[in-house]
């Protein structure tokens, strides 16, 4: 290298580079700073950098998997990556003073801001402007329940049990309807205790759901708060087409304390499911879950491999109840509600599962699902940790929505 000469700008004095590299700290080897570049983490040369180690799941991993993936596989790479969107954070430790933990209402009231700023704000103002119960005062209802996402047929009966109360009870006063219309909403949405019988009886859950919904995390949480309450519980990973879905499950399983059964990617999840309740009968156990596909590209290859999966629970496990549960993401709104529609068509849904009720405004799907295809919500979600995953609560919905 040749012997190159720098002027230090305090002293004007001439440097060859490698004493000019000493004095203002870019030789790293010495360990030492300069006051020119204290607390300045600068490398040059060839100066050795440690650097945090790369992961899985470190960005620069993601980054480089980026890079590396070939165009062949961009459908595969993007079930991963929505399978990753889905893997358990682990919580981060706190800092400072330990925050007072919500409980569920407040959580449900908090994640049902949205909801309430868009829909309740809109029936307050028709309530508090309205001079008449007339034609253009239910009107004016009949369209803010409808835009909320509760949907034509919910929002007649609605309206119909309105106008029933208002005549009854006499009431001339439109801002006094307020009551009548949160009491006629609660009642399209009652579940009742059979809703749960599965939890006290040795069951087959199958879960069900398009990819992105949160269907894995779901059975995940369900799991989980089945085992704390003292039942054997036993996943089968039966969505064998979708990438990464069993890593995912296992993920899952781990961190619930359960056991899982799965099988190769691409396997016949009639296969897996198989040994799942072969396993489910020598272990005694009390609640079988069933992660099955979510495809609604092809009806009739979805009928198909649920009735060949229905079939070996007949004739393998013919006493065991059974639940066919739909997730559905709450912030899609009527497209939530055509995917149980859709679902209802090939597989007799026996209840619905909303999650991410903390991201929309469109909680009135939790009304049209029930009024609309007689397939009760028995859970909701909230939010990102176990507990944020309760049973569904008319009572305490209308209670958080309405701020009463």
């Amino acid at each position: 290298m040749a012997n190159i000469e720098k002027i230090d700008p305090k002293t004007g004095e001439a440097l060859p580079w490698w004493k000019w590299d000493i004095r203002f700290g870019k030789k790293k080897d010495s360990g030492e700073e300069t006051d020119d570049t204290a607390g300045t983490p600068e490398v040059t040369g060839t100066a050795e950098v440690t650097e945090p180690p790369v992961t899985a799941e470190s960005p620069v991993a993601e980054a480089e998997a980026e890079e590396t993936t070939a165009p062949e596989e961009d459908v595969k790479a993007a079930d991963e990556k929505s399978a990753r969107e889905e893997m358990p954070v682990p919580a981060e430790k706190p800092s400072g003073k330990p925050e007072k933990k919500k409980g569920f209402f407040a959580r449900l009231k908090e994640g049902l801001a949205k909801t309430r700023d868009n829909f309740v704000y809109s029936l307050d103002i028709v309530f508090d402007g309205a001079q008449a119960i007339d034609d253009d005062f239910y009107e004016e209802l009949e369209e803010i329940l409808i835009t909320g996402d509760i949907g034509v047929a919910a929002t007649e009966k609605i309206l119909e049990d309105l106008k029933e109360t208002v005549e009854r009870e006499h009431i001339v006063i439109p801002a006094k309807c307020k009551g009548a219309l949160i009491d006629a909403i609660r009642s399209q949405m009652a579940v009742g205790e059979a809703a749960y019988e599965y939890e006290t009886r040795q069951s087959v859950v199958f879960v069900i759901g398009v990819n992105g919904v949160g269907k894995t995390t779901t059975i995940g949480k369900l799991s989980s708060q089945l085992k704390n309450s003292g039942r054997n519980v036993l996943l089968a990973a039966a969505d064998t087409f979708r990438a990464a879905a069993g890593d995912q499950l296992q993920v899952w399983a781990e961190r619930a304390g359960v056991p899982m059964i799965g099988g190769k990617e691409g396997a016949d999840p009639a296969s897996v499911l198989y040994d799942a309740v072969s396993a489910a009968k020598a272990r005694h156990v009390d609640v079988l879950i069933v992660d099955t596909a979510g495809r609604l590209n092809n009806k009739k290859n979805l009928m198909e491999e649920l009735k060949k999966m229905n079939r070996i629970i007949d004739r393998e496990f013919p006493d065991a109840h059974r639940e066919n549960l739909i997730v559905l993401d709450a912030t899609t709104g009527q497209n939530a509600l055509q995917q149980a529609r859709d679902f209802n068509d090939v597989a007799e849904l026996s209840g619905v599962v909303l999650t991410k009720m903390d991201g929309t405004a469109k909680g009135g799907i939790a009304v049209a699902i029930q009024s609309e295809l007689q397939v009760p919500v028995k859970y909701i979600g909230v939010g990102e940790h176990i507990e944020d995953l309760q049973k569904f609560d008319a009572d305490a919905f209308t209670q958080a929505l309405f701020e009463q």
